[in-house]
């Protein structure tokens, strides 16, 4: 009995733990650098101090901390246009 009570007062106070913080900042996948064409599209309410190049899409996405949570959104130029890489030809060339 006492080990069921112990376990279910560990599992308890484990719920209560905060999880470990890291700011997006001390992330890894943070461009060290943000293109200058980049900047120069961006609308200026975005964090380019956390930006990053998804690989699955091509484009590139910003750390926006809000009133609750952090999280990464896409970045946009001020009309709203998705700020991307210019996607490769993958056609194979034939000739």
């Amino acid at each position: 009995m006492r080990v069921i009570v112990g376990t279910t007062a560990l599992l308890a106070l484990g719920a209560c733990a905060a999880p470990p913080s890291r700011s997006p900042e001390a992330q890894p996948f943070f461009l060290e650098e943000v293109p200058e064409q980049v900047a120069a599209q961006a609308a200026p309410y975005q964090n380019l101090q956390a930006v990053r190049l998804n690989p699955e899409d091509g484009c590139y996405w910003y750390s926006h901390a809000g009133p609750v949570e952090t999280t990464l959104l896409p970045l946009r130029t001020i009309d709203g246009r998705l700020i991307c890489r210019p996607r490769e030809n993958t056609l194979p060339v034939t000739g």
